[in-house]
């Protein structure tokens, strides 16, 4: 008997430059091995997606070499934040203050 496919995404982004690859994979495959099927590493120069943050339509999953994937989910790889966005809106908010 074959596998039973499912479908998923794979998605990545950059400010420049974004994709989202749709595939269909067989039941069970897990969110790093779909990382891995959709090509999608090979589209982003210099990034190491298999070692990023991942998560599943926004909540970060912990193990995604574990986490296998259901029918319709999307895969989201993360990049490592350039500033803490806390600092960023307290910085702000001084400068505000600083000028008015």
């Amino acid at each position: 008997m074959a596998d039973t496919l499912i479908h998923v995404e794979v998605a990545f982004a950059l400010p420049e430059k974004q994709r989202l690859v749709g595939l269909d994979v067989p039941e069970g495959t897990t969110m790093l091995e779909a990382v891995r099927l959709s090509g999608i590493s090979e589209q982003f120069e210099g990034w190491d997606l298999e070692k990023a943050s991942m998560g599943v339509f926004g909540k970060v999953v912990a193990n995604p070499a574990a986490h296998a994937l259901k029918p319709g989910e999307r895969v989201e790889i993360y990049r490592g934040l350039k500033a803490d966005p806390k600092l960023n809106r307290k910085k702000r908010a001084q400068e505000k203050a600083e000028k008015g």
